[in-house]
């Protein structure tokens, strides 16, 4: 028997045999979803408590529930013991599993896509589950997006630009202040060749932000404006010249000519496709997109299209090494944009390709570390990370050693080993001056800048900040400056300045989210700060900083962010919040949330 278990939309499940068994009770929905989403079987007394705490006799309802699921998954499958195991039938299919883990393609087939978790199937009496239930909805609305960004750009590397154009638009109707789905759109009218349909959107996108935002459109969808149109074809150069166009691209970045460097490897993927040279093709794309995420603010999106068109000529070729390249870089993408399963999935098979380089496994293991450092699964953390230390030093990386350093020094400074915490820092801003990589000091100084402030070292934490800020300025780097704004109004507070204090966190903020692809975990940590302020000095905005977190926290999947925000909340009275914290922070390995 085949189930399809749908809890997109209105609830159903469907069975290749015959008229499957109805649930008579909306609790038995809200508990399957419960079964199916949570991240570790919980105890009949969790289960009882969280759904049925206002039935005369708590335990015996949820029995009737939990025979109510047994008769769907009777065959082939089995719900029982303490903690509730709930095992499907082996070809039983969950849409939601499908959307927040599996192939673009399946996910976009599936009918409840966009749809909300359990529509029209909320629970009363039952405080605690609608809290999760809320959390899940955004969790899973996310998710969707995401689906549908990545299906539109899978299908425009695979040149079909009318799938594509039906995806964007529909992550767009999702998120409509979101400019790289607005870019994505103009883009795909200009590949297509119609120009007035791009200029249509780019109007569209341009009155939204300022009527709404009073905001203009940033460089990604101005970039998409001037995208070649399809079919467009160069003049023919040998493969040796395209060889040198990209070499000199390269070299121009590198040295800090971005601007010559970018439109040089652009003419290289040009010349490329004329060409017909898969090898260029892939790897023209490869160092553009590099280019264009790493050193290049405001542009990932560009950059995410010429990865996606890399990894569909590099897998027809067969060419893993650089599958694993594009799919490590499009993974560090949505791990900077807090899509983390996502962000999983696909470096997880980068990881699975790299066939054993001790480059590209350190790369792949960096960025997972740090998708599990975002996500507050600091365990996981600490073991990718340490591994990735590993094979960076086996491949004489020291960027990529400085920087896993710097990734180990937040754990340890969220987690409260501040000693732990300045070594890994010292090490990382040592091994960045050793290398002369001064695009990322900012980003260890601002950590260690912090830590000397928990540590008591006021003095020697602001000059670490201030170091840090010059820095970050001078680079131009958003989300750097953002990191070290949020450290200097902290000193500010310190120093007796509240005022001060909150004007530089708002400062932080709208710095670190002034261009479209700004680090979603920062911002975060900025709104985290602003909560802790506005409750020791009772601003008025403190509820809402205090919500708008909670919201990102539960869309994106930060779990101490969340937990923070229920804290935040409970400490300004709100019923319920405190306990909902407890149980949330007892799944994380941070002894400052457990202890608080």
């Amino acid at each position: 028997m085949s189930l399809v278990i749908h809890l997109l939309g209105r609830p159903r499940v469907d069975s290749t045999r015959g008229e499957p068994y109805r649930f008579r009770s909306r609790k038995s929905w809200a508990l399957l979803a419960y079964l199916l989403l949570a991240e570790r079987p919980p105890s009949r007394a969790q289960l009882a408590g969280l759904l049925f705490a206002e039935a005369d006799d708590p335990l015996g309802a949820l029995r009737w529930s939990l025979a109510e699921i047994r008769r769907v998954v009777c065959d082939g499958g089995s719900i029982d013991s303490d903690p509730v195991v709930l095992t499907l039938p082996p070809s039983t299919t969950v849409d939601v599993d499908i959307v927040m883990h599996g192939r673009w393609d399946a996910a976009a087939a599936m009918p409840g896509l966009g749809a909300p978790l359990l529509d029209g199937a909320g629970v009363r009496g039952a405080a605690g589950f609608e809290s999760w239930l809320l959390a899940m909805q955004r969790h899973v609305a996310a998710a969707s997006e995401a689906i549908l960004h990545e299906a539109a750009l899978a299908t425009m590397s695979q040149g079909d630009f009318a799938a594509a154009v039906t995806h964007a638009a529909r992550a767009a109707a999702m998120s409509p202040y979101d400019e790289n789905h607005h870019a994505l759109l103009i883009r795909l009218y200009r590949l297509a060749g119609d120009d007035a349909a791009a200029e249509a959107q780019f109007a569209t996108c341009t009155e939204m932000l300022r009527r709404d935002l009073d905001a203009t459109p940033g460089p990604v969808v101005h970039e998409a404006m001037r995208e070649t149109r399809h079919g467009t074809v160069p003049p023919m150069s040998d493969i040796a010249s395209i060889d040198a166009i990209v070499e000199a691209g390269a070299a121009a970045v590198s040295a800090g000519a971005v601007d010559a460097g970018v439109l040089s490897l652009r003419n290289a993927v040009r010349l490329a496709d004329a060409a017909g040279a898969p090898g260029l093709r892939v790897r023209s794309r490869l160092v553009l997109a590099d280019a264009l995420v790493h050193s290049v603010g405001g542009l990932d999106e560009d950059g995410l299209a010429h990865l996606h068109a890399a990894d569909e000529i590099a897998l027809a070729e067969g060419d893993n090494k650089s599958v694993a390249h594009a799919r490590s870089e499009i993974g560090y993408v949505d791990f900077l944009r807090a899509r983390y399963d996502r962000a999983e999935r696909w470096l997880g098979q980068a990881l699975r390709l790299a066939d054993g380089s001790p480059s590209m496994v350190a790369k792949a293991q960096t960025y997972l570390g740090s998708v599990a450092s975002d996500r507050g699964d600091y365990r996981q953390a600490v073991s990718l990370l340490v591994d990735a230390q590993r094979n960076a030093q086996h491949a004489g990386d020291l960027r990529r050693e400085a920087f896993v350093l710097s990734m180990l020094g937040r754990v340890s400074l969220l987690r409260g080993e501040l000693a732990k915490a300045a070594e890994h820092l010292l090490a990382s801003i040592e091994l960045a001056e050793r290398d002369h990589w001064l695009a990322i000091l900012p980003w260890p100084q601002a950590l260690l800048g912090e830590t000397r402030l928990r540590a008591g070292e006021i003095d020697d934490g602001a000059t670490m900040l201030e170091q840090s800020f010059a820095r970050a300025c001078q680079l131009g780097d958003p989300c750097w400056e953002g990191m070290s704004a949020r450290g200097l109004a902290i000193v500010a507070d310190i120093h007796g300045e509240p005022s001060r204090a909150f004007d530089g966190l708002a400062d932080a903020r709208r710095r670190c989210r002034r261009l479209a692809d700004p680090y979603v975990w920062l911002d975060a940590y900025i709104l985290d700060a602003q909560c802790e302020l506005g409750r020791r000095h009772d601003h008025p905005d403190v509820t809402t900083w205090t919500d708008t977190l909670r919201e990102l926290a539960s869309r994106t999947g930060m779990k101490e962010m969340t937990v923070r925000s229920l804290l935040h909340s409970a400490a300004l009275g709100r019923e319920n919040d405190a306990e909902a914290a407890t149980l949330l922070a007892a799944d994380l390995d941070n002894p400052i949330l457990t202890a608080g």
